[in-house]
């Protein structure tokens, strides 16, 4: 792979990820990790970085991987490409919006469209979630109940969902609490 195909990529990618960067995991999972390119352990820990950092995550996904593969110029072009589009479809739709927001056709289309990026998105997380918290490759081996699970990271996972659903707090302090459980308890 060369930097034109990761420049094209990431322009794709963006003019097709209605939703924003969560919904262009499963995009970017299907083109990296199932070709090849990148192997699921590394993906995997560049969403957990990308969602750790300042900035949408599509944005910080799309510069690590270029970077990863081709240094801070593979950083910037995998960047610039994957928000490309997204400018020029605001650019374009901000001097049409007006007159067709009111058209049933629209409002149709934007009601599906939420549909969809909502399955993609439950796709990303599902996707992150099964990378995680089960260890299909110690099933594999050793069937058993106590080996479908990392008990510890689905603790980990148990508490943070529990403690922000009731507490709703900034989520970097849920981030920053998974950090000392993996340094304390992982």
């Amino acid at each position: 792979m060369n930097i034109f195909f990761i420049c094209l990529y990431f322009f794709l990618t963006g003019l097709f990820a209605i939703g924003g960067g969560l919904a262009a995991i499963p995009i970017m999972e299907q083109f990296f990790v199932n070709k090849g390119v990148i192997l699921p352990g590394l993906f995997y820990n560049m969403i957990a970085v990308s969602e750790s950092t300042p900035g949408p995550i599509g944005v910080n996904m799309a510069t690590y991987i270029g970077f990863e593969n081709f240094g801070v110029l593979g950083g910037i072009v995998a960047t610039l490409a994957l928000t490309l589009p997204s400018f020029i479809i605001i650019l374009m739709i901000a001097r049409s919006y007006s007159a067709i927001q009111n058209n049933r056709l629209v409002k149709s289309g934007l009601y599906g469209i939420r549909a969809a990026v909502c399955g993609l998105i439950a796709s990303a997380a599902a996707s992150v979630l099964s990378a995680t918290i089960f260890t299909f490759d110690k099933f594999l081996e050793y069937p058993s109940i106590l080996t479908l699970f990392d008990f510890r990271q689905l603790l980990v996972f148990c508490v943070i969902f529990a403690l922000y659903k009731i507490f709703k707090k900034h989520p970097i302090w849920y981030v920053l609490f998974g950090a000392i459980c993996g340094i304390v308890f992982l």
